[in-house]
């Protein structure tokens, strides 16, 4: 089975419909929303960019740029007449590297700055003018002026400077179209549908330069100081409401404008609300109550707390999306053949696909295809995972009870992490959605349970490797599993994920509880 077999293979079964017992549809349980809430969720929206990465991905850009004029310049005019010279080539690294420095001591390397004309190409200029005049000089006092060529060094610096505002000019036509298409904007819900709401929304509307969408507001009350819109927001409904709300569009903060004093109301909805995968702050605009300077985060000028952040975010989130690709790609390259004898092992085994489809929790709720290899009779799949497996279950194949308890049947996750991107490599387990415990569902037999997807799923986990895989029999298995499960999305690291793969092999060799 070559990787390309195996995708059709994924495509074509992904095609067909979620069954569930007795080829009953699969029903999800979705909150009713307002039809304010619902217009705002039926809009298109696109997936967000990271400023942070911008940043980061232009800087290097910059250095490229001015470290290939630098060199294009001294291969065309310097090296023919005075042939190669490592001074020249250290130089134009240290330009490079002093521009960056300059660029950042000077402001420009932020989104909104990419948006402008004249105040970033006049900060462009100068600071690379400041960065030739300090070599310049330095070279003087030094007594090493006569060592470089005039005519290289301003053929570098007009040359630079031409390149560099070229290059800008064609990122602020990019950085525009992304703002255009709200790439760029923090999708915002307020929580307090009062006077302090109205207060807030005029505040973040008076910002220049906001990157601030603001999308509506939520409040519980239903008395005479909740507006049915709020400075011209419609009201989109209740607390409860903003966890379904989040999972049908992206919102990317959730802001209260309750006063501080109000720590009871704010206590009760953060508990319902620490499970999205959002940043949470509470304002302090109008709170009398005043901290150091340095305990705010500021949206403009609006002083807000930080309650909680979303985790796994800006470079992490690039790091692990890397990591996710390049191994689980090798890891794929180097399993497929065994794979493929597993594959043929049930084929011979018993009638029906090798492949089935189950769908699982995904990031934020989303309901994900994830493949697996498949373990039961083929006339008593069970697509919706209503009926755990239990011990010596018999509609469990031969072949099923071993690649059950060595985990092989999760292999073609693998397809998952590297081409549909909805699974990682490490992360919580992706659970089936009516997946249960004595007949109530999971997020109702443990609090907080949606918490656990707040990042994407994992092929293996934290939770796997410190012996709680397989049936879920009991409150403590799904407890457990849900404890490690945050402890790893609060201490998240690429050196944590890969100590958790070297470990997962280990603790395959447990398979007590896994049948």
């Amino acid at each position: 089975m070559t990787p390309t077999d195996a995708r059709s293979t994924i495509d074509a079964a992904a095609a067909a419909p979620a069954i569930g017992p007795a080829g009953a549809p699969l029903v999800e349980r979705r909150r009713r929303l307002s039809p304010a809430a619902l217009a705002v969720t039926n809009q298109k929206v696109r997936s967000a960019y990271s400023p942070v990465v911008i940043a980061g991905v232009v800087r290097l850009i910059d250095f490229v740029l001015i470290a290939a004029t630098g060199i294009a310049i001294d291969l065309a005019y310097v090296v023919p007449g005075n042939g190669f010279s490592w001074t020249y080539l250290l130089v134009i690294l240290g330009v490079a590297v002093a521009a960056v420095i300059g660029f950042q001591a000077a402001d420009i390397y932020d989104v909104q700055t990419f948006r402008g004309r004249l105040v970033q190409l006049t900060r462009l200029i100068s600071s690379w003018s400041l960065v030739f005049l300090l070599f310049i000089g330095a070279t003087f006092f030094a007594k090493h002026g006569s060592d470089f060529s005039r005519l290289w060094l301003s053929a570098f610096y007009f040359s630079g400077i031409a390149v560099l505002v070229g290059s800008r000019l064609a990122l602020r036509m990019v950085v525009r179209k992304w703002g255009r298409d709200g790439r760029l904007d923090r999708r915002t819900v307020v929580i307090g549908a009062d006077t302090n709401g109205e207060q807030l929304i005029n505040a973040l509307r008076t910002q220049e330069d906001s990157d601030i969408k603001l999308l509506g507001v939520f409040d519980d009350r239903s008395d005479s100081r909740v507006q049915t819109t709020c400075a011209g927001l419609p009201k989109l409904g209740k607390i409860d409401d903003i966890v379904e709300f989040a999972r049908r569009t992206r919102v990317d903060l959730v802001l209260f404008a309750l006063p501080i004093s109000a720590e009871t109301r704010i206590l009760d909805m953060l508990r319902k609300l620490w499970v999205l995968p959002v940043d949470i702050h509470l304002s302090a605009h109008t709170n009398a109550l005043r901290f150091r300077p340095r305990s705010y985060s500021y949206l403009g000028d609006v002083p807000t707390l930080h309650v909680f952040e979303q985790p796994i975010t800006d470079w992490d989130l690039v790091l692990k999306s890397l990591f996710d690709r390049v191994v689980g790609g090798l890891i794929l390259l180097l399993v497929s053949p065994i794979m493929a004898l597993v594959a043929l092992a049930i084929k011979l085994d018993s009638p029906g696909p090798v492949l089935f489809r189950q769908k699982r929790f995904g990031f934020n709720n989303e309901r994900i295809d994830v493949f697996k290899l498949r373990s039961l009779y083929h006339h008593q799949a069970d697509p919706a995972a209503s009926r755990v497996v239990t011990r010596n279950d018999p509609r469990v194949t031969r072949v099923g009870r071993f690649i059950r308890k060595t985990s092989l049947d999760e292999l073609p996750q693998l397809f998952n992490v590297v081409f549909k991107g909805n699974l990682s490599l490490v992360g919580p387990r992706p659970h089936a959605v009516q997946g249960k415990l004595e007949n109530k569902l999971f997020d109702e037999a443990v609090d907080g349970y949606f918490a656990r997807h707040r990042v994407k799923p994992g092929i293996t986990g934290w939770a796997q490797i410190n012996g709680w895989r397989g049936e879920i029999d009991n409150a403590e298995k799904i407890q457990k599993r849900v404890e490690f499960d945050l402890y790893y999305i609060e201490n998240w690291s690429v050196l944590f994920d890969l100590y958790i793969l070297f470990k997962t092999p280990l603790a395959l060799l447990k398979t007590d509880n896994a049948y």
